[in-house]
């Protein structure tokens, strides 16, 4: 979590820093929705809003939250040029999960690329919604892992093999298999035969060679440059 939000929140009844969160939607009926299904929870914390990707941006910066809920299709500046301009701007970025219709929209796609963590559609129940604010802020494990190897599967481009590839060592290379399938670092540990401090530092490897800031763009990474093309 972002050490500002914490300080700016403190700690809720049982001593823990709430999962802080932005929402932005141009309708304000989805905002007050959203709002009130995670404003229920006691480790979430809802810190603003806004209704325009501009918006967004100014917002996120100021409130400095742990998660943002960004609808991908936004007046003035949409959710996806949103994404990039507060990943490419702000030292700590939150995570930020685009919230859409559709799941097999190309913006939703175009979103991920852009550096989004994942995607929600607007049509999950309240548990859908908690789950994946909650797991998003963990970052140990992707959200809805299918669905994102699909999108990634349906988009990437067929090109030459990534340069990154040949340089996974085999055990980097079973990692993000694991990863793509949606392990969290304790499970991708129970299944290789090694510790979890291990998978965290083969984690941190494949992100780096890959060039991705989290798990998300690591599995685009993979269909993008060949890596998942053929397993």
């Amino acid at each position: 979590m972002n050490t500002g939000s914490m300080n700016a929140v403190g700690m809720n009844a049982v001593g823990v820093s709430p999962v802080t969160v932005v929402l932005a939607d141009d309708e304000r009926m989805v905002r007050t929705a959203l709002r009130a299904i995670l404003s229920a929870e006691p480790d979430i914390e809802v810190v603003g809003e806004a209704a325009t990707g501009a918006e967004a941006v100014s917002v996120v910066r100021e409130a400095r939250p742990d998660v943002v809920l960004m609808d991908v299709r936004m007046p003035e500046v949409d959710g996806i040029r949103a994404t990039e301009q507060i990943l490419r701007t702000m030292d700590a970025p939150p995570r930020i999960v685009v919230v859409t219709t559709f799941e097999n929209d190309s913006y939703v796609y175009e979103a991920l690329r852009a550096g989004a963590s994942g995607f929600l559609l607007k049509r999950a129940d309240a548990d859908a919604l908690v789950g994946a604010v909650r797991l998003v802020a963990r970052s140990d494990s992707l959200l809805f892992p299918a669905a994102v190897r699909a999108l990634a599967a349906e988009h990437a481009a067929r090109r030459a093999v990534a340069p990154w590839v040949a340089r996974l060592t085999g055990r980097e290379s079973d990692v993000l298999r694991l990863m793509a399938a949606g392990l969290t670092n304790a499970e991708i540990a129970g299944r290789i035969g090694v510790g979890p401090a291990t998978v965290k530092t083969h984690v941190a490897a494949v992100l780096a060679k890959t060039g991705a800031r989290d798990r998300t763009q690591a599995v685009i990474a993979a269909y993008e440059g060949g890596f998942m093309r053929d397993t």
